[in-house]
């Protein structure tokens, strides 16, 4: 049976530090690391976003990702087919036709329209993708800030701040330059 991954959860979070835009265009390796996540996987999981219209790169020494549309234009079905592909929830086997009874002919009524299973797993398919394709990244930053204290998003913001600061002056350095 197919499933939502990990990338999805770790997508949406490093997307909702996008949704504030006083923290910035950070790079993937400062979302994964203010998150405690892989470098390396979240650096996989950009390129998706970015082929998607989700996020946009931001090229140069300060140089990131920023939302490339507003958080309540990005549902969160948006990124789950951005990461997952849109692939069935449940897979059939059509296992209708085995049966030991018919040994290697089934009769037809057997086998005819959809199996009900999958036609339960079906609507259960399109229950969830409805309600993904309803949630919102801003709806869900509202959710966290309502949670979250808001000094918080201060030390976010902060912390991401410092980061970019270091990555200038560390590429200003490497070039002789002034950063």
């Amino acid at each position: 049976m197919a499933h939502i991954t990990s990338s999805v959860e770790y997508g949406i979070h490093c997307l909702l530090w996008l949704v504030d835009p006083e923290s910035g265009q950070p790079s993937s390796r400062d979302l994964a690391e203010l998150q405690g996540i892989s470098p390396s996987f979240v650096a996989k999981i950009f390129p998706k976003l970015e082929k998607a219209g989700i996020v946009q790169a931001v090229a140069g020494v300060r140089g990131g990702y920023r939302l490339a549309k507003t958080p309540d234009k990005i549902s969160v079905l948006d990124v789950v087919d951005a990461l997952e592909g849109r692939k069935p929830l449940f897979e059939c086997a059509e296992i209708r036709d085995r049966c030991a009874v018919y040994a290697e002919n089934p009769p037809a009524w057997a086998t005819q329209g959809v199996c009900a299973i999958h036609a339960v797993m079906l609507q259960a398919e399109e229950a969830m993708r409805e309600c993904l394709a309803r949630e919102n990244l801003a709806t869900l930053a509202r959710t966290v800030e309502r949670k979250v204290p808001p000094a918080f998003f201060v030390e976010v913001r902060d912390w991401l701040g410092d980061k970019s600061r270091r990555r200038v002056g560390a590429r200003a350095k490497a070039s002789g330059e002034d950063p």
